[in-house]
């Protein structure tokens, strides 16, 4: 079957993740070179000193050349020193890549750029070609660590340590050495660190880390606690019920650091286009420096320096850095929303969305029972709920549990007793001294009670006393407030089609699409015949479109996996969602679907700002370049500035997903 992740099995060559572009040979798969550990020290304040402490050198140096009177020897001594102190590692990176096979590289255009210069007399030139590209690379360094530190700060969910008991004492040590069924003590102001039941204590729960919402969770005995979430008041002990590699912040942090394995078909035009690109130019520079002497007679050195200046321009720098850290910006951003996005692929097929496929069941509807109508023809309302809450005070059944929850009374001291249950039909129980029926229609017909009309939506309970019909109560599935405004956002994002999926009653579908407003509902489907709707929607599907499909994650995982995008639904904690999906909603809000569109429409459309800004500029200064009208130094300025923009453009990406 063909699907959206088959077109990048084979485009996996590098490890994006968190650490982006630092430590590992991904430029070189790029075919330009521009890796940050060729011949520089990178990664974090400390590193960038020893580079500073060149580039101020080397500027001193280079201003000593030109502005003190020396002889000629003495100047080009200078010059030298300078362009040594500054461009050394650069050069023995380029030395290191011809030895590799690998000279196609952003080092060996810089070496054979500054080094022509110096052959060419153009010896202040030449030192500042390299000076002025160290100083880029300094710059733009800068700005990737800042990019690489805000994506840290989403890291600080992960747990330092763990308070374990064992052998009657408390023993603190890393979570990774905790076993599944162990006991956990966490205190107030700490972080959950595994995932597990509360087995003691009373407390709230900070869940921002794994929602992007701050608003507190309350857990009691029995109730689950997330690692990642942090323990506000009480003192908790939890029952360990996950181990790390397999517990909800580790799974998260996993796919946060390898969102970027999953390449965007911008990323993979990018990769494909520099390992072509690079060679072409390097042809393209032989051709201008030899061609013109050769055939109109031209002064060598001018072409020369036309084509060392056309190879520093060249390299798609800005392109091949900026396009796959715009992507991860986004998906950084995206995170700290309690939006997790598993790749930079699935990220641009959202921004594509223009059909939206619902689940009802745990995504536009709450997923539990409550009472959501009651209707006495005898006494009042709130005296016959309670009854029958107090009838069904025994029993574990759904409805039970929600006439429980919706019994306006303390009903604590009432007396229960000769509770039965009626297989299929109810249940009767002697109440206060008063017999009880709560049940179905059916019940009440066989009591021989007469019972009154009911409506069709939910669930319908009729309650009766002593031979007397009360009257009836309906329970039903609860809409999430923020269903209706989240359909409408989505028709205000350009969604052209709304569709609604549930194996529920024709009845209740069509009174949860009304509330919410979506375009078509379909009822009383088995899980095969929603992914049969959703392939016939896919084939209805226009051209350049997505087709999302948005479920609780559990039961849905065959549909999730059709639609273009699959996207699960208030999954905090839901293994099958996170493995199921390719983007998880980690709260219950079906409004942060918009959000998450919002989010990948302005990270495709600063992608493109960088793809359409860095080839323009390249090929202007390009053709300047190689008509002399723009000088060596200027070409390295066009080549590092570009790239210094259109990274800070790509860092937009993070802000502007954090506002949404």
């Amino acid at each position: 079957m063909s699907c959206k992740h088959c077109h990048t099995e084979h485009e996996h060559e590098e490890k994006h993740g968190h650490e982006h572009c630092h430590d590992h040979a991904e430029c070189h798969d790029h075919g330009c070179g521009h890796c940050h550990d060729h011949g520089h020290e990178h990664g974090g304040e400390e590193n960038r000193k020893p580079a500073l402490i060149r580039i101020g050198v080397s500027a001193a140096l280079l201003l000593m050349g030109l502005l003190v009177p020396m002889a000629d020897w003495m100047k080009i001594a200078v010059f030298a020193l300078s362009y040594l102190t500054v461009g050394w590692p650069v050069v023995t990176e380029a030395v290191k890549s011809i030895l590799r096979l690998e000279p196609l590289d952003e080092m060996f255009l810089m070496t054979v750029a500054s080094v022509g210069a110096f052959c060419l007399g153009d010896y202040a030139e030449g030192v500042a070609v390299m000076l002025l590209y160290q100083i880029g690379e300094f710059f733009q360094d800068y700005a990737v660590d800042q990019s690489r530190e805000s994506i840290a700060e989403l890291m600080d969910i992960r747990p330092d340590a763990a308070n374990v008991e064992r052998d009657g004492r408390v023993e603190t040590i890393l979570p990774q050495y905790v076993q599944v069924g162990e006991t956990i003590v966490v205190r107030p102001g700490e972080k959950v660190p595994l995932d597990g039941t509360v087995i003691a204590g009373d407390s709230s729960l900070n869940t921002l880390a794994l929602t992007g919402e701050s608003v507190p969770r309350h857990v009691k005995p029995g109730d689950a606690a997330l690692s990642g979430c942090v323990n506000l008041n009480g003192l908790l002990r939890i029952q360990v019920t996950h181990a790390y590699e397999d517990s909800t912040v580790s799974r998260i942090l996993e796919l946060v650091e390898h969102a970027g394995e999953n390449k965007s078909r911008a990323d993979q035009f990018i990769t494909r286009f520099a390992r072509i690109y690079t060679p072409a130019v390097v042809i393209l520079a032989v051709l201008v420096a030899l061609v013109p002497p050769l055939l109109l007679g031209g002064a060598w050195s001018r072409w020369i320096t036309s084509a060392l200046t056309f190879l520093v321009i060249s390299c798609p720098c800005a392109l091949v850095i900026s396009v796959p850290l715009t992507f991860f910006s986004g998906i950084g951003g995206a995170s700290r929303r309690g939006i997790l996005v598993k790749g930079a692929g699935y990220l641009e097929t959202l921004a594509k969305a223009d059909v939206i496929v619902f689940d009802k069941t745990g995504t536009l509807t709450e997923g539990k029972f409550a009472v959501t109508e009651a209707k006495a023809v005898q006494g009042t309302k709130d005296d016959m709920i309670a009854l029958a809450a107090a009838a069904e005070r025994f029993s574990t059944h759904p409805i039970a549990e929600s006439l429980r929850e919706g019994c306006p009374r303390d009903i604590s001291g009432w007396t229960v007793e000769n509770v039965a249950e009626i297989s299929g039909h109810g249940v009767r129980a002697k109440v206060n001294g008063h017999t009880v029926y709560v049940g179905n229609t059916q019940l009440m017909l066989r009591e021989g009670i007469p019972c009154g009309r009911a409506p069709k939506e939910g669930t319908v309970v009729h309650v009766a006393a002593d031979g007397k019909y009360l009257g009836y109560i309906c329970i039903s599935d609860v809409v999430k407030p923020g269903s209706a405004e989240a359909v409408q956002e989505m028709k205000r994002l350009g969604v052209q089609k709304t569709v609604m999926l549930t194996g529920d009653s024709h009845a209740v579908a069509e009174a949860v699409a009304r509330t919410v407003g979506v375009d078509e509902a379909h009822a009383g489907l088995l899980p095969d015949e929603k992914v049969l709707h959703v392939e016939k929607l896919l084939l209805e599907q226009k051209e350049g479109g997505a087709l999302v499909f948005v479920g609780d994650g559990i039961n849905d995982a065959p549909v999730l996996a059709r639609a273009d995008i699959g996207v699960a639904m208030g999954a905090l904690g839901s293994d099958a969602a996170i493995e199921a999906a390719d983007v998880v909603l980690m709260d219950d809000d079906p409004r942060k679907l918009a959000a998450a569109i919002r989010i990948a429409r302005k990270t495709l459309g600063i992608v493109r700002q960088n793809v359409a800004f860095s080839l323009a500029v390249k090929l202007m200064v390009m053709v300047l370049g190689v008509l002399r009208l723009a000088p060596l130094w200027a070409a390295v300025f066009a080549d590092v500035g570009v790239c210094f923009l259109a990274i800070l453009n790509a860092m937009r990406a993070m802000k502007a997903a954090e506002k949404e």
